[in-house]
């Protein structure tokens, strides 16, 4: 005989799950249990949505499934902003939460909430696990749906009862590899034909191209064609920004200096785009470049993205069909060349600035400067995202964590943490704003308990600085986006990790060095400087383009 939770905790061993982060409660008593006699470690943290994050950027840095547990009602609903965080962001994840036992209802409706159906929205596939017989379908179930295109949530809810039942002759089910459909040669042909056919062809790297699985196939891919290429947000980092084929970032959807390559192309090869991001580039009812749509899916059509081609199936191995037809064929276009240049001129403009408070720009150049090729920098959600995908130049795929999608607060350092935790052999840095920081910072008390190396950088404005910076270019007065932060040197020290200050800008570069060098978890607050915001991203992009959008 074997109880419930036993068989369930089996089958996720059977999954290769080493680590379950969460709070658990009374309704996971059982599967805790077990989980203490299993070769799975609970990473116990102080808030369920930080289990959710670190869960979900376990499956964007690996591709399998990272695992979270929490309770019923309140600890279940706590895991719904990191549920969509890995909705719309494709990463594959297993939310476990408990429920009341369903054979009895002893506490009546006490803490009962629908979770399955509150997650429905938020997840690819939500079940309540009936029986125990059932854990081994459910689970295997779960992990497939969870990794399959388009990857994504999946959330089990475990009832106390049926952890608690006993099952003979039960056993899990082996997993197996998934193979995605491969495009067709006439969809592959009929692509190359008109890439050969297009005088400047320009291809943008999507969220679905930056797959761990496909750092390799994309980057021959740009290596044998010779192609231009930019990215999306959460496609920086799929082909190294190093190559002199590189043109940019698109941090914003038109009117920036990137869109000058947009402009310039009358084909896109658009690789793994997905319309959860913030749109790149504004494609138009008539003019404008064709679009060819690569994907593992076909595209979703969009007011502004409605591709005129579209090759659908295993991105490796449609990128591979295409360079076999390509090299050696296509002549670059110089004109291009000559435009990434100027592009990357602009960007780098006033990198080394002496002001202080620090600006955006100089806060870019001095991370690159402290973090090698393969260092991590892991981004909350505020203003310095936009100057980061400009700005900062990635060298090895998934070296630049940030979410264009959901564009959550609160996720940086959960996911600096998860990053610690798989590479505790490279420098990782979590960027966040004193907002965003200030909405998971419990989580240092987890980082410090984890012994985990991590810089954690404080971008102090005492404001919700992007959504004050829109509101004055809207023209609305300045209101409701101010606060008082704590003394984040003292608060560092309160949970036993390490705290400086910057007080003028030479010191950035040093502070960070000697923090990574000390070890452990260092948290350095740096006042910064958001002016350069409206000089920017507002006037200077006015003066290139009358039609630009600012955020």
């Amino acid at each position: 005989m074997l109880k419930g939770s036993d068989l369930f905790v089996a089958a996720l061993e059977n999954e290769g799950v080493d680590r379950i982060f969460g709070v658990p409660g009374e309704e996971n008593l059982d599967l805790l249990e077990s989980l203490r006699t299993s070769s799975i470690e609970l990473v116990l943290t102080r808030h369920e949505q930080a289990a959710a994050f670190m869960a979900a950027t376990h499956g964007r840095l690996t591709g399998k499934p990272g695992v979270c547990l929490a309770t019923l009602g309140p600890g279940a609903l706590n895991f719904a902003t990191g549920a969509a965080y890995a909705h719309l962001g494709a990463m594959p994840m297993i939310l476990i939460t408990g429920q009341k036992p369903v054979m009895s209802a002893k506490q009546a409706r006490f803490q009962i909430v629908d979770i399955v159906a509150s997650m429905k929205p938020l997840t690819k596939m939500t079940r309540q696990i009936v029986s125990a017989a059932a854990i081994p379908a459910t689970v295997r179930d779960a992990f497939r749906v969870a990794v399959e295109e388009r990857p994504g949530p999946v959330h089990l809810e475990l009832p106390e009862d049926v952890a608690a039942e006993e099952v003979e002759n039960a056993s899990v089910i082996p997993p197996h590899t998934l193979a995605c459909a491969v495009a067709s040669a006439a969809a592959i042909d009929g692509a190359a034909e008109h890439i050969l056919a297009g005088k400047r062809p320009l291809v943008m790297i999507g969220a679905a191209g930056n797959r761990p699985s496909l750092v390799e196939a994309l980057s021959s891919f740009v290596s044998r064609t010779r192609l231009p290429f930019f990215n999306t947000q959460m496609g920086k980092g799929a082909v190294t920004g190093g190559s002199n084929l590189y043109m940019g970032t698109a941090a914003l959807s038109e009117g920036d200096y990137v869109h000058e390559a947009v402009e310039r192309a009358n084909l896109i090869i658009a690789i793994g785009h997905d319309t959860v991001e913030k749109p790149p580039f504004l494609m138009r009812s008539a003019g404008g470049p064709k679009v060819i749509h690569l994907g593992y899916q076909s595209a979703t059509v969009e007011q502004v993205y409605h591709p005129d081609i579209e090759v659908i199936g295993d991105i490796g191995a449609s990128v591979e069909a295409l360079a076999e037809r390509l090299e050696g064929r296509l002549s670059a276009d110089e004109g291009m060349l000559e435009l990434r240049q100027k592009i990357l001129a602009h960007i780098n403009d006033r990198a080394e600035e002496d002001r202080f408070p620090v600006t955006p720009q100089r806060l870019v150049h001095d991370v690159r400067k402290v973090m090698p090729e393969d260092g991590i920098v892991c981004l909350d959600n505020g203003m310095y995202k936009i100057w980061f995908a400009r700005n900062y130049r990635t060298h090895v795929a998934n070296t630049l964590l940030l979410d264009n999608a959901l564009a959550t607060m609160g996720a940086g350092l959960p996911s600096a943490m998860m990053a610690a935790m798989l590479h505790p052999d490279r420098r990782v840095m979590a960027v966040c704003g004193d907002g965003g920081f200030m909405m998971n910072s419990q989580e240092m008390e987890t980082a410090v308990r984890l012994g985990l190396n991590l810089v954690v950088v404080i971008l102090n404005d005492s404001a919700y600085g992007m959504i004050r910076w829109k509101q004055a270019v809207d023209g609305f007065p300045d209101f409701g986006m101010s606060f008082g932060n704590p003394d984040f040197v003292r608060y560092a020290e309160a949970y036993g990790a390490k705290g400086s200050r910057v007080t003028a800008v030479e010191d950035l570069v040093p502070m960070l060095e000697a923090a990574f060098a000390g070890g452990g978890v260092h948290l350095v607050d740096v006042p910064i400087d958001y002016s350069e915001n409206t000089r920017v991203l507002v006037d200077e992009l006015r003066n290139r383009t009358p039609d630009v959008e600012c955020a």
